[in-house]
């Protein structure tokens, strides 16, 4: 079947050139003079490239890139912003605004046919995510210590289980990597190598390669351990390139955000479509969560996007709270308490396993599946898009309050 291009530009002489360089590639093309046309245009044709100028009348490259993005199935679509605007931040707020490549006008047409050729065959191909963009997940918490690591890992392989869906859990925290060490899986330096590359460089293709598929059906990007990689934490445009291709090769992504000290914290936390905050149920934990919580519900979670909040009971202690009293602190419900297990950890850490699947029938992971099922309707919520929230502009599913479940260590 022969390829569809937009070019979007209120140029008509660029229009033209474009068209019959395309036309000659073996290409079907479409023209649009601004951004309404083009958004237009595209629902209608369904591209498989789009070609976008951004200084236009009206509505500019930027905010078309933007909408395009937020239209559902689109999460993967190569977008080529094609421009005279050559400054840094042109090209920061392009990648931003949701560009796959940000190209500076003139350019010899031997040059982009190259580029057009790579980011046509850099889509994903089958069975990649065939459903449309995955469902993005952030776990986090108001500090460091309260088990964000294990239980995004841990919920990612209970989801795959339960759902028999292809899950990618991935590691946001560049030179702060513990899956790797966890598993004992060499070589852990994905999230480096992709984070090291300019923007343009990060295909679907490149993200694939750097995926380390696991013996419990779950694809994990780690992190390394190295603390010369913290540096790479900055790096907003990578970051944004990397979740974008994990999208479109899994239903379901889990990220492990970590504590609010990560540079990019805000910027992640705005990519997700839920949040899952973990606090362990003691008097000032408490408090910093309520102070996070608030800040996430500034950001949209808990209205527009989804906030599930869980809580580790992960020692020993007598000064926990009871459910009720963290829920008051809180303000709103938990859906999971997980409770301790020293023994489970020692064995995990000894035999190199995760810890839900030490006892794959014992409570632990029974706690973890209820959270996976929980998820699972959010994500059915959004792959459905049945409520009016659903249609905006980053197709993000509302809040959904479900039903509490607690499991309390007896």
């Amino acid at each position: 079947m022969m390829t569809k291009i937009l070019i979007v530009d209120d140029d008509s002489d660029t229009l033209n050139l474009l068209d019959l360089l395309l036309v000659r590639m073996g290409h079907q093309v479409f023209q649009a003079l601004d951004g309404k046309q083009a958004l237009e245009k595209a629902a209608r044709e369904q591209p498989d490239l789009v070609i976008l100028d951004v200084m236009m009348p009206g509505m500019d490259g930027f905010e078309v890139a933007r909408r395009l993005r937020g239209v559902p199935g689109n999460a993967c679509l190569p977008i080529l912003m094609f421009t005279a605007k050559s400054q840094p931040q042109d090209r920061a707020t392009g990648y931003e605004a949701g560009a796959t490549l940000y190209l500076t006008k003139p350019v010899q047409p031997l040059i982009l046919r190259t580029y057009v050729a790579r980011l046509l065959a850099s889509r994903p191909s089958e069975p990649a995510n065939p459903d449309g963009p995955g469902y993005l997940v952030g776990v986090t918490a108001a500090k460091g210590g309260q088990g964000v690591s294990t239980i995004a890992l841990n919920l990612a392989i209970a989801y795959h289980n339960s759902q028999q869906v292809d899950v990618i859990a991935a590691e946001m925290k560049p030179g702060q990597g513990s899956w790797a060490l966890e598993l004992d899986i060499k070589d852990a330096a994905g999230l480096q190598d992709l984070l090291r590359l300019e923007p343009e460089q990060i295909t679907g293709e490149m993200v694939a390669r750097h995926l380390r598929r696991t013996m419990y059906g779950v694809q994990l990007l780690l992190a390394s351990t190295a603390s010369a990689d913290v540096a790479y934490a900055t790096r907003l445009s990578q970051f944004q390139m990397i979740i974008r291709h994990l999208l479109c090769r899994a239903p379901l992504v889990v990220l492990d955000i970590g504590s609010n000290f990560h540079p990019m914290y805000d910027e992640l936390l705005q990519a997700c479509d839920e949040i899952i905050l973990v606090t362990e149920p003691q008097p000032v934990e408490m408090k910093r969560s309520r102070i996070l919580v608030s800040e996430l519900e500034a950001l949209g979670f808990g209205s527009q996007k989804a906030l599930t909040l869980v809580a580790s009971r992960h020692r020993k202690i007598e000064a926990y709270l009871s459910a009720s009293q963290a829920e008051q602190i809180l303000g709103r419900g938990i859906t999971v308490e997980f409770s301790g297990a020293p023994h489970q950890a020692r064995l995990a850490a000894a035999q190199a396993h995760p810890l839900s699947q030490i006892q794959p029938d014992g409570e632990l992971a029974h706690q973890f599946g209820i959270l996976a099922e929980h998820l699972a309707r959010h994500v059915q919520e959004f792959q459905e898009h049945t409520l009016p929230e659903k249609q905006g502009v980053n197709g993000l599913p509302p809040a959904s309050q479900g039903d509490v479940y607690r499991i309390v260590e007896p």
